[in-house]
């Protein structure tokens, strides 16, 4: 029997298209990985929850690990990014599936706690709620061994995680698969920074010759400023990390602080990780330019103080799908994507497929690392084995047709040895 609770069941043939243009694309995690996990079952018996973007991407992941032989539990990470249509087809599938298009905060943790009620053994997680709430509420899943491991998806997920570590509060095996090479380097600057369409989606802006403020410069931020240079736009960069800041000036663009930046603006956009990278004070409001669009690619609602905006706007008009003008009392506009949220997620499709193979792919493949290993995991975080990157990103070339150089032995033993010297 399949527990669940959608926007509307009669989506789901829409749903089913949806999943079918993504397998295509996702040949690694839909086809090679699947494949095998179909004729092994490595996940036979093992629950696993999933408080994941609600997307055909993660459809697919969830298609592979119930493949597997799990059972899949699924939650939306965020109030905004869950595809209805998606959602039902998946139900359709014996995935047992809490997520609709936007639900509330209430309504949003009611949706995680369905999913542990399950009592999975298996978290895979997209910012770190589901697996905090387990440690918060469902703490006898953590005591009687029911959780083996865990997974984030995430930066700003991992960032919450290293904390909790440090603290000595994480009790579960950790494994932050965000900081994966297969992952960081491709979903996250590619698909986030190819997310910037988001602007274009809301507001059918051209950001040649545009003013673009792209908050930060790590993964996500220098693929948004990368693509936003290559659309003609002027980049300024911000950040709080001088050698970050250092890359971004080398790398050509302008770098000043946030502050500096409000009158000139056409468009900011965040992917930090940090709340309240535009200060929430009055004096920074009515610093921002006349007309500017504020836009959020960071995992919460806090980068871009959507809150206090909301607070001293004296009108907020709908304006298009997912879009608000905000007049300031002095008549001043801002257009705000996404209300403060992911608008790659919300405006779009979120990150392609492609990208995001790479990542599920990494997924699945630790899901059975854990099962196997599930004997000698300690609490805390523990980095994906190096071995499980590497064959991620050789199955992603090999399902491109691509081939690439191997080492000789000689080759092998000079660079891993230090008596051959100069």
């Amino acid at each position: 029997m399949v527990n669940y609770k959608v926007a509307d069941e009669n989506l789901a043939e829409k749903g089913k298209e949806a999943l079918y243009v993504a397998e295509s694309k996702m040949p690694v995690t839909a086809d090679i990985i699947r494949e095998r996990f179909s004729k092994e079952k490595p996940l036979e018996g093992i629950t696993i929850a999933g408080c994941l973007h609600i997307t055909k991407e993660t459809g697919i992941l969830a298609r592979t690990l119930k493949a597997g032989g799990a059972e899949v539990y699924l939650c939306g990470s965020n109030p905004l990014s869950t595809q209805d249509d998606v959602a039902a087809a998946l139900v359709q599938e014996g995935i047992n599936v809490f997520a609709w298009h936007g639900n509330t905060d209430e309504e949003f943790y009611w949706c995680i706690r369905e999913c542990l009620k399950a009592k999975p053994n298996i978290l895979i997680d997209d910012g770190a709620d589901m697996i905090v709430t387990a440690h918060k509420e469902f703490p006898e899943l953590i005591e009687n061994g029911t959780i083996i491991a865990c997974q984030e998806e995430t930066t700003t997920g991992v960032k919450r995680f290293k904390a909790m570590d440090k603290q000595g509060k994480l009790r579960v095996p950790l494994f932050p698969v965000n900081d994966a090479r297969c992952k960081n380097q491709f979903d996250n600057e590619l698909g986030t920074g190819q997310g910037i369409v988001a602007a274009i989606y809301g507001m059918h802006v051209l950001f040649a010759g545009k003013n673009v403020v792209i908050a930060g410069f790590g993964h996500c931020s220098s693929g948004m400023a990368l693509r936003a240079r290559g659309l003609g736009a002027n980049v300024i960069v911000t950040e709080v990390d001088a050698i970050k800041a250092l890359q971004a000036k080398f790398a050509g663009y302008s770098v000043m602080p946030i502050e500096k930046t409000l009158p000139i603006a056409d468009i900011i956009l965040t992917a930090t990780g940090c709340k309240h990278v535009i200060s929430p004070s009055k004096e920074m409001f009515k610093k921002l330019k006349d007309g500017v669009i504020l836009g959020n690619l960071g995992h919460f609602d806090i980068e871009v103080p959507t809150k206090e905006l909301y607070e001293y706007a004296k009108e907020i008009k709908p304006l298009r799908q997912n879009v608000e003008e905000l007049v300031f009392p002095d008549g001043k506009r801002i257009y705000l994507l996404a209300k403060g949220r992911l608008a790659n997620l919300v405006l779009s499709e979120g990150h392609p497929a492609e990208v995001m193979d790479m990542s599920f792919g990494l997924q699945s493949l630790m899901s059975e690392f854990i099962v196997k290993n599930k004997n000698t995991l300690k609490p805390g975080m523990i980095d994906v084995p190096v071995d499980i990157d590497d064959r991620v990103g050789f199955l992603k070339l090999q399902a491109m047709g691509v081939e690439i150089d191997k080492l000789t032995e000689e080759q092998y033993n000079y660079i891993h040895g230090y008596e051959e010297g100069t």
